[in-house]
């Protein structure tokens, strides 16, 4: 072999390893933070109330356009899915104001529950979540299986809903 033969093999064999790594590394699931939620009614959830059913965990802003625009789709994917074991927790951002959150709430009659992160501590936990609409995908078990950064393909998240619904 020759020197240009030897590096280009060392270069293909060291593209493999990282190709290979990345995609164990993706196929990884996550344990969802240790993090409780203050619901809009006073009452906490923690992350360990999340095993047992898929989990949408969404975090969103009534300020953000795209977040208010996805609202709808995030509506009809619970109550298409819910009586399945599928659940919805809304994460409003610590700058949102509480009183714009309730009325947000209200005014859509969101079916699923609603947590205002006051202090910025569960966005922190989630992977230092600034961008929204950013949301998280947690299976039967707690992990996250997925992380959405802007609106979601519905289509895929249905499809990876219905899949993650039928794992025991």
């Amino acid at each position: 072999m020759t020197a240009k033969t030897t590096s280009l093999a060392l270069a293909a064999a060291a593209g493999l390893a990282l190709a290979v790594g990345a995609f164990w590394w993706s196929t990884q699931a996550t344990p969802a933070p240790e993090s409780t939620f203050v619901l809009l009614d006073g009452s906490r959830e923690t992350s360990a109330s999340l095993q047992g059913k898929v989990t949408l965990v969404n975090f969103w802003a009534t300020s953000c356009t795209t977040c208010v625009a996805e609202m709808p789709k995030i509506i009809a994917t619970y109550d298409k899915y819910q009586s399945k074991g599928y659940n919805t927790l809304a994460v409003a951002m610590s700058y949102d104001p509480p009183a714009y959150v309730v009325n947000f709430a209200q005014t859509r009659k969101l079916p699923f529950q609603v947590a205002i992160d006051n202090t910025g501590q569960i966005a922190k936990a989630w992977g230092e979540v600034q961008l929204t609409p950013t949301s998280y995908l947690v299976d039967k078990k707690g992990h996250i299986v997925k992380r959405y950064i802007g609106e979601p393909n519905f289509t895929e998240l249905h499809q990876l809903i219905e899949k993650l619904l039928a794992q025991t």
